[in-house]
């Protein structure tokens, strides 16, 4: 008879104990360690790789012919998978609870009606997946359905079904009887998604896991499971808006600077193909604290609004808030307009938030957020026809930024008669171009070419 042995495993890291500890010798967290059963005797429920045949080959013994992708019919999903799914390939979806990742896979699932696809649940019954395919309005006669949790059951469907797409929602509910623990824990979804990987290689058959988040926002279980799968695709948004980025942060098929911009509405994930138009609000013509931001999100440039809100302290210390943009960033560009242009901002109240709930890293929109805020405070509109792209640096000047021609030309394709840019750096041919081009080199300076009448 086998022999069972307790080990504590962090949920964290993955490390294992032999007893129970209150903080991770690993990654220093607490709390984190989980009782679980482990059976050594046991082999695994799937035959090792050597068991299949696969044989060692030099690289000049291998064909270097194109790899065919299968087209998701989404065009924002093959962008951030680089194309389409690679055969064989494990893609790992992960977002907030609600976000919209069951919803984005199981249109995908419906839509590819020329492949046979099996998409296994262990959270919905069939049942519920049919009232959501209804909501979706969506048919497809070769996509089977299968409310499932043990992993041996899954891939014995597999091996029956032979499908072409595999989808399972998700891995934190999928358990082997092999490891004697919960769903979700450490050991569970390691083993869980070792055998769907081995299956997958074997077979070339692409799987889509949809992975749940912790609160701190990554991916729940241990981080060998990011590692062990070939794309993850994390979703970003805010359930109360309707717009929703679906970025790569791992693709060994594609680059991680893509990403996907989806619409969350009644039918589902509405593709969204222009999203400068749907971010910016062209009907506050001649309202204060509003500027217009060029900024790129993966490869993709966009049109986004800076709104922002400056008022005197009504209770003596005055607050910094900041959606969508980063707080210690807002408090530096306001220190920056303290002491190199001279504007007293130390007693106001400051309120920035980015408009459609997206959230922007790219520096170059320091230009148009301390336009936003000079705005608000002087009481002065912003021509809704003038845009900005431009880093802010400590000094007072304003730094270069990368792929400035692609920014000018989608503000020119918007309709835009002005922007505002870097003065300096890479030299870029503006006669091919109808829009106004303005170059600053500092702060002060801008605000005097901005505002003057």
């Amino acid at each position: 008879m086998a022999k069972a042995k307790t080990v504590y495993t962090c949920q964290n890291c993955g490390s294992q104990s032999p007893k129970w500890v209150g903080r991770c010798t690993n990654c220093g967290e607490w709390n984190t360690y989980v009782e679980e059963v482990l059976v050594k005797e046991i082999k695994s429920p799937l035959p090792s790789r050597s068991a299949s045949g696969a044989q060692p080959q030099r690289l000049s013994e291998v064909g270097a012919g194109q790899v065919e992708r299968i087209n998701t019919h989404n065009n924002e999903l093959n962008r951030a998978l680089g194309g389409g799914l690679v055969p064989g390939s494990l893609v790992l979806v992960g977002g907030e609870p609600g976000i919209g990742k069951s919803t984005l896979v199981l249109q995908v699932a419906l839509d590819l009606t020329d492949r046979k696809i099996l998409y296994v649940s262990g959270e919905e019954s069939i049942q519920q997946i049919k009232i959501r395919a209804n909501r979706l309005k969506r048919e497809n006669d070769n996509c089977y359905f299968l409310s499932e949790t043990s992993l041996e059951n899954i891939l014995t469907h597999c091996e029956h079904l032979e499908p072409e797409l595999l989808v399972v929602d998700s891995i934190q509910t999928v358990a082997t009887s092999y490891i004697e623990s919960s769903p979700g824990t450490v050991g569970q979804i390691r083993e869980c998604t070792n055998g769907i990987l081995k299956f997958a290689k074997e077979r070339r058959i692409p799987v889509i896991l949809i992975g749940h988040i912790t609160k701190e926002g990554s991916l729940a279980g241990p981080k060998v499971l990011e590692h062990m799968v070939d794309t993850v695709l994390q979703f970003e948004g805010e359930n109360q808006y309707m717009y929703r980025i679906l970025r790569a942060i791992k693709n060994r098929f594609g680059s991680t600077s893509e990403l996907g911009i989806f619409e969350m509405d009644h039918a589902g994930m509405r593709e969204v193909s222009n999203p400068s138009e749907l971010l910016i609000n062209r009907d506050d013509e001649g309202l204060s604290g509003t500027a217009i931001a060029c900024a790129i999100e993966g490869n993709r440039p966009l049109l986004i609004e800076i709104q922002s809100l400056v008022s005197t302290a009504a209770y003596g210390t005055p607050q910094r808030s900041s959606t969508g943009f980063d707080l210690r960033r807002l408090n530096m560009l306001l220190a920056v307009l303290e002491k190199r242009a001279g504007f007293k901002l130390a007693t106001k109240d400051v309120f920035l938030n980015i408009a459609g709930g997206i959230k922007v890293d790219d520096p170059a929109i320091d230009l148009a957020v301390i336009s936003a805020v000079l705005s608000s405070n002087f009481d002065l509109a912003v021509e809704k026809t003038i845009c900005f792209a431009g880093e802010v640096g400590l000094s007072g000047e304003i730094r270069a930024v990368n792929r400035l021609e692609q920014r000018i030309a989608e503000a020119e394709k918007l309709g835009m008669k002005k922007i505002f840019i870097p003065q300096g750096g890479k030299s870029i041919n503006l006669k091919k171009f109808n829009i106004q081009v303005e170059p600053v080199s500092r702060v002060d300076d801008f605000f005097r070419k901005l505002f003057r009448k």
